[in-house]
């Protein structure tokens, strides 16, 4: 596990323009059990390309978008343990990867951005994919 001092700004990236963290498995399940419309689930790291392209890709999208999802939410990898298991569960068939994102409509895994699709792009190319995937899902 992470401490919490080295993960406070990374949570506080996504949380600060509308994230909700949902840090428990019960807060993920309630949330995406009965979920009506989409969600935005991004599942945070303290790795580079989460810094680099993931973050900044994801608010970049979520800012520029006309259509954006009904909920924005954020598990942290490597902190939330059971938070960020439950979310794994509602991924599936993909394996674990962070980070990731997930759009999720009607409590179904539309969308799904695993960690090698992130990682050597940039915040401009993920943003742009989001705004497309928003553009078609919500």
């Amino acid at each position: 596990m992470y401490p919490e001092e080295l993960v406070a700004p990374m949570r506080t990236d996504l949380t600060s323009v509308g994230f909700t963290e949902l840090k428990t498995a019960e807060e993920v399940d309630n949330h995406l059990k009965d979920l009506k419309g989409t969600s935005l689930l991004v599942i945070n790291s303290v790795c580079g390309c989460a810094a680099g392209a993931a973050r900044p890709g994801v608010k970049w999208a979520v800012e520029q978008s006309s259509k954006k999802p009904d909920h924005l939410t954020t598990v942290f990898a490597g902190v939330d343990q059971g938070a960020v298991a439950k979310a794994r569960e509602y991924t599936l068939p993909y394996p674990p990867s962070s980070p990731s994102i997930a759009l999720f409509k009607d409590g179904e895994l539309v969308h799904f951005i695993e960690r090698h699709h992130i990682e050597g792009r940039t915040a401009e190319m993920i943003g742009n994919h989001l705004i497309e995937v928003f553009n078609e899902y919500c």
